[in-house]
This record gives C-alpha cells, sequence and structure tokens, in this order.
C-alpha cells in the first residue's frame, strides 16, 4: 500500500499531477514551493526540516539552481535527508547521459558527460542518500504538449531523420512513480515511453487530430534555434526503461506519443 504522508518539495507541473493522484489513493500530500500558497509551504518554511523526519516519503522535483549549479534542497535539509527514516525520491532526467549518438542507454550508462552535469552531480548524490532516482525525458501532458503549440502558432517542423527522442506523459510519471515506491524499489530508474520519435511527427500527430495545416517543414538549422533548443538537437539517445516494468509490473497508460495526445484531447473534452 502507498506510504499514507508524502512530502513533495518543489509542486511544479509534474509533482502537482503526482499530488492529484496521490489524494486520489487517500494519501495525504504536503506540497512545498518557493512562496506559500494556500496550503502549501514556502521552502523556507522552519517546520519542513521535522517534517522531513516525520513523514513515510520525502520526494523532490526541485532541480539544480541555475545560478550555482548546486541542488537546493540537498543544501538546504542535507541533515535530515541524511537521518530521516522516511523513503526519498528525486525525479532527475535522463539528460544526465549525454549524447549517446542515438544509441540505446539504460541504467547502467555511465552519466555526467553531457550538458547536464550539474543534474548529474544532484541524481548521485540522491542515489548516495540511498533514493529512488527517477529520471524522466521531455514531459508532456494537458497543457504541455503539441497540441498546444499548434494551438498557439508556435509549432515547427524541424527535418532531422533519424534523431529520435523517448518522451513521457505526466499521468504515467505520477503512476510510474507510485508504483516503484509501492515496490519499494531504490537506485535509478528510467521512466520513458515506448516509442521514441522524431519531433516532427509529434507535431504531424497533433495537425492531424486537430484538423489543423502541418507547419512548413524546415531544413536543420542551429541557427535558427534558440541556445536552449541548441542543446536540445545536441544530443542523440533511445532510452529503455525495461527495468522499471520488471521491477513493477507497471505498464504506460500512454506508451507512446499518439496514446498520450489523444488523451489529452479526451480530457479536455471531459
Amino acid at each position: 500500500m502507498t506510504e499514507r504522508i508524502w512530502l513533495i518539495l518543489g509542486l511544479g507541473y509534474s509533482a502537482t499531477r503526482l499530488a492529484r493522484h496521490l489524494s486520489d489513493r487517500g494519501v495525504r500530500v504536503i506540497g512545498v514551493r518557493r512562496q506559500a500558497l494556500d496550503d502549501v509551504l514556502a521552502f523556507t518554511d522552519p517546520t519542513i526540516p521535522g517534517l522531513i523526519e516525520r513523514v513515510d516519503v520525502v520526494l523532490s522535483s526541485v532541480p539544480p539552481d541555475p545560478s550555482h549549479g548546486r541542488d537546493p534542497v540537498l543544501d538546504r535539509f542535507a541533515d535530515p535527508l541524511a537521518t530521516t527514516r522516511a523513503r526519498l525520491v528525486y525525479l532527475s532526467s535522463t539528460g544526465v547521459y549525454g549524447d549517446a549518438g542515438g544509441a540505446v542507454v539504460d541504467e547502467t550508462a555511465p552519466i555526467g558527460h553531457g550538458r547536464r552535469t550539474a543534474r548529474a552531480v544532484a541524481d548521485r548524490a540522491w542515489l548516495d542518500l540511498g533514493a529512488l532516482v527517477v529520471r524522466l525525458p521531455g514531459i508532456y501532458g494537458p497543457g504541455r504538449s503539441a497540441l498546444d503549440q499548434v494551438r498557439a502558432g508556435t509549432a515547427r517542423r524541424i527535418d532531422r531523420p533519424g534523431h529520435r527522442f523517448n518522451r513521457i506523459h505526466v499521468d504515467d510519471i505520477a503512476g510510474g512513480v507510485i508504483a516503484l515506491v509501492e515496490a519499494g524499489a531504490v537506485g535509478p530508474f528510467n521512466l520513458v515511453d515506448e516509442w521514441p520519435a522524431e519531433p516532427r511527427a509529434v507535431t504531424e500527430e497533433a495537425c492531424r487530430l486537430l484538423g489543423a495545416p502541418l507547419p512548413p517543414l524546415e531544413p536543420f538549422d542551429p541557427a535558427t534555434l534558440s541556445p536552449a533548443a541548441q542543446g536540445f538537437w545536441a544530443e542523440r539517445r533511445i532510452v529503455a526503461g525495461t527495468k522499471l516494468a520488471r521491477a513493477t509490473g507497471y505498464r504506460l497508460r500512454h506508451p507512446d506519443y499518439k496514446a498520450g495526445l489523444r488523451a489529452i484531447l479526451e480530457e479536455e473534452g471531459r
């Protein structure tokens, strides 16, 4: 059975969806954000160290601080995290694997040689604490998908054959994390979809579902991309997620982007 009190540090897009799934299961969730909001605690709240000692699960979805590259949660709460009996969970990134030239990587692959060096340092530090570290690819879901880009007129189709990426629907982040915690898993786990695809394919499917015209097909040209997008396109890898299935038996609700986009439309319709 899922532990009954979770402390979630960093109540952003994915963690908020996870909190909703937990609440539906009768789990009490204590959320923490940078600033207090309604029943959400501020990151500086003095009660948090004591909560870390008392709750059943402590989950952090807080990325390294871009100004200095350090993990704010580990910096601020190192002592209670080192002594708590709570299960520790850290939401990391498959970006820690860096560029694999399009090859398949799993949890045995080395980390830290790509552009996400600060994330890799945090990833290792949470592993050293005995945490469950869940490595996530590109996240999409309601309000944050190719469907929204097509509607906003910002979707692009960049032609770079063979440059495929994994993704994960936000509801499968919730389902996978809960399954891993219930299984008592520790160590690194990839939580990724089963059908890595070129970004243009996702845009084309979103257009098809919406009955919208396709954006023009653009040749790949780094000069037309933002620095963040250039970093995204600079790395190629296919990420395997079979370890999670073996450990938990969890089956993705949205195993590919087509199923995920259809589910978003259905949810919008409801």
